[in-house]
């Protein structure tokens, strides 16, 4: 059985590791906010999702100290990418606003933590349903990253995909890039997949588009940390290259995500902070140096994917399809998604 991703327990944020699996499980445990911002930055908890979830509680254990406010600047320094971040902190401050004269604040934030927390499960069950309806029955899919339980708070929005059409009776078979140079998918997915009993095969991310040329591709279903106001979209680095292979050998590429991932006062992809992490991500494997220590690296978390090369933003509300700039604008009308 699949740990949870994250859990509140005896008024602490419990983290499960995600650097140890899939070899070790193991929790890490956050009794501050400082601690919180520290797991995210380290990625302990890592997946847009998942991460809004964290920062909640994050700031549900800053108001036992006063803190608050600040805690709020130190969790939103953390990943600049993933919009749900900023996200769930305005959706605390703005509980913390409508209630702070009264004395049960604290209490009050931990439940609207929690809250978030339940909701996002249901709301990944939901994508899974729509998302589901765009597979044959007999598929052969994709995916990127991890886009899965560990990224959420649950269930899943590109694996929640995949959990609700096996559940539909759907004969899937999922072939999940390794997803350099973090290798999500070689761990997380293929993990998370296998405790399910789903069908997947690792493939290195260099290897998807033969494979598209060789083998019958149903979809291709990534998550994403960010989607602007015109739908181009934000995730793991390798999606961009993975949707333009896509797009030349005739599968549908699809983006679930969350309307809090979405982020209507970002015109496009191009006003999307993209975050840079440290040169040994790509210089290490394990701890081991697979490179000369000192060459150059460029590293950058995410790519992304213009609107013109996906076939379909699945949300909890339905499938979002071009013009997308239109679309959007339907469900986030003068924005502020």
């Amino acid at each position: 059985m699949l740990p949870p991703a994250l859990k509140w327990e005896d008024g602490a944020l419990y983290l499960l590791d995600q650097r140890a699996l899939p070899l070790e499980t193991k929790y890490r445990i956050c009794r501050d906010y400082e601690e919180t911002a520290a797991a995210i930055e380290d990625m302990t908890v890592r997946g847009a999702p998942a991460i809004g979830v964290a920062a909640a509680y994050g700031l549900a254990l800053a108001e036992r100290e006063g803190e608050f406010a600040e805690a709020a600047k130190r969790l939103a320094a953390t990943r600049p990418t993933a919009v749900n971040l900023f996200w769930a902190i305005k959706r605390m401050e703005e509980t913390r606003a409508a209630h702070e004269n009264e004395k049960n604040l604290t209490v009050l934030l931990e439940r609207e933590a929690a809250k978030i927390h339940e909701e996002d499960v249901e709301i990944n069950k939901s994508i899974g349903r729509y998302g589901a309806a765009l597979l044959p029955d007999e598929c052969a899919a994709i995916t990127h990253c991890n886009a899965g339980a560990l990224a959420t708070a649950g269930y899943g929005t590109a694996l929640g995909v995949f959990r609700a059409a096996a559940e539909a009776g759907k004969k899937l078979k999922i072939y999940a890039d390794e997803t350099r140079p973090r290798l999500q998918g070689a761990s997380l997915t293929a993990y998370e997949l296998m405790a399910d009993g789903l069908d997947v095969t690792v493939i290195t991310d260099s290897m998807a588009a033969f494979l598209m040329s060789r083998t019958k591709i149903d979809a291709v279903i990534t998550g994403a940390d960010r989607v602007a106001a015109n739908g181009d979209a934000a995730n793991k680095i390798g999606t961009y290259g993975l949707a333009i292979a896509a797009k030349h050998h005739g599968v549908p590429f699809y983006i679930a995500a969350p309307l809090s991932t979405f982020d209507a006062d970002c015109p496009s992809g191009a006003e999307i902070p993209i975050e840079e992490r440290a040169a040994d991500e790509v210089r290490k494997i394990g701890g081991k140096y697979i490179t000369p220590p000192d060459v150059k690296v460029w590293n950058p978390a995410f790519d992304v994917t213009p609107s013109e090369l996906i076939a379909g933003i699945i949300t909890e509300r339905g499938v979002i399809r071009a013009p997308y700039k239109e679309n959007i604008e339907k469900i986030f009308p003068g924005g502020n998604a």
